[in-house]
């Protein structure tokens, strides 16, 4: 086994032919691969895949509260402030009033969180592009495409 900081623990496992085509089991395992390189990218910058999902939403350039970066991101009020209060520690974003709603704050990457969202998110990318490497570009376009139909579709109705 290698011993490569980006390879850590994992061992590819087939898993057993009875649940060899569940959808739920496949979703499972492909997600643990790809947060397990994404953690590896993104220790360096003392941050994990939620910290920057936060992040990316709030360096899109609109003024956004918590409750707005909340519902972009499907999250719940308590996940965002625990999220938002551990990454205003770190100074990498800042609370502050709306500059048009005084009633309201925003919340917006500091100088530091801007530069360590931009080597975080190319961290990031280049772990994506390891968890897709057995696929070709196409088909890893269109795992894409497919997951995102998937996502916004959502089930059926009646």
């Amino acid at each position: 086994m290698s011993t490569h900081a980006d390879d850590h623990a994992y061992e590819p496992v087939r898993p057993p032919a009875p649940v060899a085509g569940r959808l739920g089991l496949l979703l499972d395992h492909a997600q643990l691969r790809l947060a397990e390189l994404s953690g590896a990218a993104l220790a360096p910058y003392g941050i994990n895949g939620r910290h920057l999902a936060v992040l990316s939403v709030l360096a899109g350039g609109e003024l956004l509260s918590q409750q707005e970066a909340a519902r972009l991101l499907a999250i719940d009020r308590t996940t965002i402030v625990t999220l938002i209060d551990e990454l205003e520690r770190m100074r990498i974003v800042a609370r502050h009033p709306h500059p048009g709603d005084r009633r309201n704050n925003v919340v917006d990457l500091t100088d530091e969180g801007r530069a360590l969202f931009d080597k975080a998110r190319r961290a990031a990318e280049e772990a994506e592009r390891r968890f897709l490497a057995p696929l070709d570009d196409a088909t890893a376009q269109r795992l894409r495409d497919s997951l995102h139909r998937v996502i916004i579709a959502g089930p059926p109705t009646r």
